[in-house]
């Protein structure tokens, strides 16, 4: 494992509880805990999108922000729902983010998880085509997204522009050199991650995938990895590709943690229903002393075949608290995992 990254769904709620109750909260504590991962020595600062929620929503005002306040820190989605896209529009935003960061953006797209609203994509004026499924038109919209990111003219020129224009078809701009390597693909079942490969997408794995074996989670998402791997190698890629899981890891270091992730719970995988009649496989949230979670985590094998991590955070905790947790696995637990 060479890498470690924190992914936030960016939560907020008007509740006292919560230490994120607006919009602006969670998106100005999204930028701040960027910057103190970064501080820390954490290697990414990755964002879930999620539309019709109290969540983070649109990406790429948030990765520009986080662009401009960083140096070194790779800043990326986990996911970016592409049913919602105008593939041109994106790739435009990507192509700005990705300058204003200095080429830090790791982009993860996919078909997105279940909706806050039925069929929300069709209010953003999008339509399936003929025989369409809505994971169809996303693969689509991540095909051209794709496309466009070669920077290839495709456009003809207005004969009388208003500014001079380069010879040729013209492309999108602004254009950001090498962005096209740095798409992942959160793939949910085994199929879409050999697809995702074949394209020339590096490979996100969530802490759910579609049950295709009835085995444990770690080891169905180690087939999947393989998988992807496999039909990487089939289609001649010249890179090596990237890897990443997420995973809910929380190091119980002082009496916070016990409070807060102490009590058990969720300390095995689950198996249920998220979509229609698709059987899904939920893995296990991680909270135990340091040592105990070096154990655990060696025994998890998907994790001993990526080479990133990826954190996800209670982000309703506030920055100063998960700025704790990630430190704390970053100093008692990632040395065993071969961090660095």
């Amino acid at each position: 494992m060479k890498k470690i990254g924190f992914l936030s769904f960016g939560h907020w709620t008007p509740s006292p509880q919560s230490q994120t109750q607006t919009a602006a909260d969670a998106l100005l504590q999204s930028i701040d805990l960027a910057v103190e991962a970064e501080r820390i020595g954490m290697d990414g600062a990755y964002f879930r999108v999620h539309h019709f929620a109290r969540q983070l929503a649109s990406p790429f005002p948030l990765l520009a922000a986080v662009g401009a306040k960083t140096k070194k820190i790779e800043i990326g989605t986990a996911v970016i729902d592409m049913r919602y896209e105008n593939p041109h529009y994106m790739a435009e935003d990507a192509g700005a983010a990705d300058l204003i960061a200095g080429g830090r953006l790791q982009l993860g797209i996919s078909r997105g998880s279940p909706e806050q609203v039925i069929d929300g994509w069709r209010y953003f004026g999008y339509q399936l085509g003929e025989g369409e499924t809505d994971a169809d038109m996303s693969r689509r919209h991540a095909e051209n997204f794709l496309d466009l990111l070669g920077g290839e003219g495709f456009a003809q020129p207005n004969p009388r522009p208003m500014f001079s224009n380069p010879p040729g078809l013209l492309p999108l701009e602004p254009f950001s050199e090498g962005l096209r390597d740095r798409i992942w693909w959160g793939a949910g079942s085994n199929t879409t991650a050999a697809w995702a490969a074949k394209l020339g997408m590096n490979l996100q794995s969530s802490t759910l995938k579609y049950d295709e074996s009835g085995e444990p989670f770690h080891v169905q998402q180690a087939a999947q990895i393989r998988a992807f791997r496999s039909a990487w190698k089939e289609a001649g890629h010249a890179r090596t590709p990237r890897v990443s899981v997420s995973r809910s890891i929380f190091a119980l270091v002082d009496d916070r943690d016990r409070a807060y992730f102490g009590q058990g719970g969720k300390d095995g995988d689950q198996f249920g229903y998220i979509d229609g009649p698709t059987r899904a496989v939920f893995g296990r949230t991680y909270a135990a002393e340091p040592d105990v979670l070096v154990k655990q985590l060696k025994d998890d094998e998907a994790i001993g075949e990526v080479d990133t991590l990826l954190l996800t955070v209670p982000n309703q905790l506030g920055v100063a608290y998960n700025a704790h947790v990630l430190e704390a696995i970053l100093t008692t637990v990632a040395p065993a995992l071969g961090w660095r």
